[in-house]
């Protein structure tokens, strides 16, 4: 004959595990590689001295680029994301002429709201850009591709 199991005991087993899965959770978040491909990598620990809870604000923000010479007028406005970890570091990635540039932006050294971008395509398409940030959430710049078109770079809603 089978003993009955406690059922005090069963839930505190259940509870016991679930604060475990509670405590121990990361983030898995989707990053574009240079091939264009999405990878799954886990959420970055931030740097020390920045709590947990700043870093876990990340933003993805809207980028618009708004043609400033004649090449840039071929394509019009393109538009593209990049998410803010406010780490000093972000995720940069536009669709131009076809190709998916990705790569990252960061804050320049000492500078809280200058900073740089750059993304590559598979294909061998660059782009180099300069930003200020006006707040975490908005700011401009200007962008340069490698085939020589210039843009205006719009941060933010």
């Amino acid at each position: 004959m089978r003993q009955r199991e406690n059922p005090s005991r069963r839930h505190g087993i259940t509870a016991l595990l679930l604060a475990i899965i509670g405590v121990s959770g990361c983030y898995v978040v989707p990053v574009t590689g240079p091939d264009g491909a999405v990878h799954y990598s886990n959420y970055p620990l931030p740097p020390p001295g920045i709590p947990v809870a700043a870093a876990s604000t990340a933003a993805t923000l809207t980028v618009r680029l708004y043609p400033a010479n004649e090449q840039a007028t071929q394509t019009g406005v393109i538009n593209g994301t990049v998410t803010n970890v406010m780490t000093g570091k972000g995720r940069f990635v536009v669709n131009y002429l076809g190709e998916v540039l990705s790569g990252e932006a960061t804050r320049v050294s000492n500078e809280e709201k200058r900073g740089v971008a750059s993304a590559y395509s598979p294909g061998g398409m660059y782009m180099s850009c300069e930003y200020q940030m006006n707040t975490p959430y908005q700011g401009a710049g200007t962008c340069s591709f490698a085939n020589g078109a210039k843009y205006q770079m719009h941060i933010g809603n």
